[in-house]
Parts: C-alpha cells; sequence; structure tokens
C-alpha cells in the first residue's frame, strides 16, 4: 500500500494534470456558422423576387462568406484541441497505462483482503487511513480522463456534422456566384457618367509602362447627356477612416513597403480567401476595368473628383466604364480555388486547417500622387 501511495503521489502531484475542458468555443462557433450558412440559404431563394437583385445577391454571397469562415474556423478549433488532448495522452501514456493496472488490480482484489494487513489490526487501520486518502485523488483522476475521452467523443462528431454543412455551404455559394454574374450581366438600371471609348481604352492598358502613368492618361469623362456627375471631394472625404475593406481579408503589406523581391508599391495588400467577392467600399464612377501591366484584372473607380481608387488582382470583373456604382456593388471576384471539404478537413486536422490565400491590391491616388490607403479604411488596431 505505500508503493501505491507513492506511485499516485508521484502521479498527481509531479505530472502536470490535463487542463480543464476548454469549453464549447469549437460547439458554438460550429452552431453559430451553420445558423448562418442556413440563413444565407434562404437569403438566395428569396433574392429571385427582391427589388435589387444585384443587391440581394451581394449580401447573400457575403453572408455564405462569413458563415463558411465561421464554419472553417470552428473545425480548425476542434480539430486542434482534439490534437492537443491526444498529444497530451500520448506523453502520458505511461502515466495513464499505470493507473489503470491501479485500478483493475483494485477492482479485482477480494473485499476481504483489501481489508487485511500482515501486520495485524494496526496495520489494517492505518491502510485503511492511506486508502481514503488516497481514493479522492484517485477518482479525481479516473474522472479527468474520461472527461477528456467524452470531448474527444464531441469533437470528432462536431467534425463530422460541420463536414455536411461545409458541403452544403460551398454549394450554396458557388449557385449564388453564378446567379450573381447572371444578374449583373442583365443589369440595366445603373445610372451612367459618361460614355467611353472602348477602342482607346485598350491602347492606354497597352502602351502603360506603370500603373501611374496610366492613371495619369486616363482622359477626363464628359458627362453624357443625361448623365450624374461626381459627388463632390468633401464627401467622399468625410468618409476617411471609415471605409470598408473590398473583401474579407487581412493587410499583409502596408503603403511603400518592399515585397520578398524588393519592389515596394504605393499600396496596401490583403491576404483573401479564394473565390472572394470584391464591392466597392464607396460610391464611384468605373474610370477603367481590365487587365493592365502585371496587376491582373484592375478596376479603377473614381469616388470623387482628384481621387482614383485602384483596385487590382481580380480574376473576374464586373460593369462598364462610366457606370457609377453605389457603395457595396459588386466588381468582381478573387481568383483562386476554394479547398473542397474533404480537402480542408485533411488539411485542419493536419496542419491547423491553413488553406491557400489570395492577394488584393488597394491603392488611392489624390491629384495623381498616392496617399496611404490604410488611413481611409476601417482597419482593425492592435
Amino acid at each position: 500500500m505505500t508503493a501505491l501511495r507513492a506511485f499516485l503521489a508521484a502521479l498527481l502531484i509531479a505530472a502536470p494534470a490535463l487542463p480543464a475542458a476548454a469549453g464549447t468555443a469549437p460547439e458554438e462557433t460550429a452552431r453559430r456558422a451553420a445558423a448562418a450558412l442556413e440563413a444565407a440559404a434562404r437569403r438566395l431563394e428569396a433574392a429571385d423576387t427582391a427589388r435589387d437583385r444585384v443587391a440581394a445577391l451581394t449580401e447573400t454571397i457575403r453572408a455564405y462568406e462569413d458563415g463558411l469562415s465561421a464554419l472553417r474556423e470552428g473545425i480548425r478549433q476542434a480539430a486542434m484541441r482534439e490534437g492537443e488532448i491526444h498529444a497530451r495522452f500520448d506523453a502520458r501514456r505511461a502515466q495513464v497505462a499505470r493507473l489503470l493496472g491501479v485500478l483493475q488490480s483494485v477492482q479485482r482484489a477480494p473485499a476481504p483482503l483489501l481489508m487485511l494487513h500482515p501486520s495485524g489490526a494496526l496495520g489494517t487501520a492505518r491502510s485503511a487511513m492511506m486508502v481514503s486518502e488516497v481514493t479522492p485523488s484517485l477518482q479525481a483522476e479516473a474522472e479527468s480522463l474520461r472527461a477528456r475521452l467524452e470531448e474527444v467523443h464531441i469533437l470528432q462528431a462536431l467534425q463530422e456534422t460541420a463536414a455536411e454543412d461545409l458541403r452544403a455551404g460551398l454549394a450554396g455559394v458557388q449557385a449564388a456566384r453564378a446567379v450573381l454574374s447572371k444578374a449583373v450581366a442583365d443589369r440595366t438600371d445603373l445610372p451612367r457618367h459618361f460614355i467611353a471609348d472602348p477602342e482607346r481604352m485598350r491602347t492606354l492598358a497597352e502602351s502603360a509602362q506603370t500603373l501611374e502613368s496610366f492613371a495619369a492618361s486616363l482622359p477626363e469623362p464628359e458627362t453624357a447627356a443625361g448623365g450624374a456627375g461626381l459627388p463632390p471631394a468633401p464627401r467622399f472625404e468625410a468618409a476617411k477612416g471609415s471605409l470598408p475593406l473590398p473583401a474579407p481579408g487581412t493587410p499583409v503589406r502596408g503603403f511603400g513597403e518592399a515585397d520578398a523581391a524588393g519592389i515596394a508599391r504605393p499600396g496596401m495588400i490583403l491576404n483573401a480567401p479564394p473565390r472572394a467577392l470584391v464591392t466597392a467600399p464607396c460610391p464611384g464612377t468605373i474610370r477603367y476595368r481590365g487587365p493592365l501591366l502585371d496587376y491582373g484584372n484592375v478596376m479603377i473607380l473614381e469616388p470623387a473628383s482628384g481621387y482614383l481608387l485602384v483596385i487590382a488582382g481580380l480574376e473576374t470583373v464586373y460593369g462598364e466604364v462610366g457606370d457609377i456604382l453605389p457603395a457595396g456593388a459588386p466588381l468582381g471576384f478573387l481568383g483562386g480555388e476554394e479547398a473542397a471539404a474533404e480537402e480542408f478537413l485533411l488539411a485542419a486536422g493536419a496542419s491547423g486547417g491553413t488553406t491557400g490565400q489570395e492577394t488584393l491590391y488597394i491603392e488611392i491616388r489624390h491629384d495623381q500622387v498616392p496617399v496611404d490607403p490604410a488611413e481611409w479604411f476601417a482597419l482593425k488596431r492592435e
């Protein structure tokens, strides 16, 4: 009995105990995400009868993107938590095995023998006192192990359920993107600021040496008959510091910061999910849309006289030069391939769910001079 007591003391005191359960953070995140995806599916059904289908579909895709992002995060949390528990079990495998052996030997021993001691009644009494001291700790350790095993089962069940929600969400957002593309193509209600000469714009883009030279060479638009003019600059300037980012993402390179190749650009770069919807952060007139230099597809908006907003790196672009877009209007989609549900689940289990990201370049120019775009957008400050 003395050896048993020494062993349990070493196990329960010297060895670090498994931490308490992390609560229901993964479950709660996944539950809320599933509810958001269900709401997005209902929005997609209702978009057909919406007065402004483009706006309704844009909101639907945003809801899908938010729900999918939250669901992926819930799956990551569950996979990481399960991995943490397994790692701790592996680290204490020998101790746990010895604990189970003690429990089994105690359970198998006949009750009368447990009450006897070779040294007689005094030894029996002392042994009883030792057992009474050890039993609560032994029970607590056993309960801790049981709770961790139950948590592993819950996390595994969560990941199986979330996988189905993930598949449904991916199918839903893909359908919404297709419907949005058709709705944008069919749209005829956008006001026009001016009518552009497509051939002239193409020539300017092909002959441009830099983004700066191209922006400077854009012809001054003449307001078309019945067209709307640009808003005054003070109205746009009043929004400084509060503009939403054009896509859900994280800034990874700021104004004038050099990249790995040593190239510094006067703009901001976001990391964003593949196939993310890009929207107009403010009202503006499309001054250019299409391929340009090595920027991929570029959208240049004029939100006010003297200002240009450059958004580059899109795979798909919407609208026509001269269109006046409201804030939140869809500009297009980023490229890349979304990981299928099975691929994401494998990545989550193996490495925390890291998936490929696309980059979006944002530049703001005032009187042809680049300004720091971070000062215009509502970024999370650390």
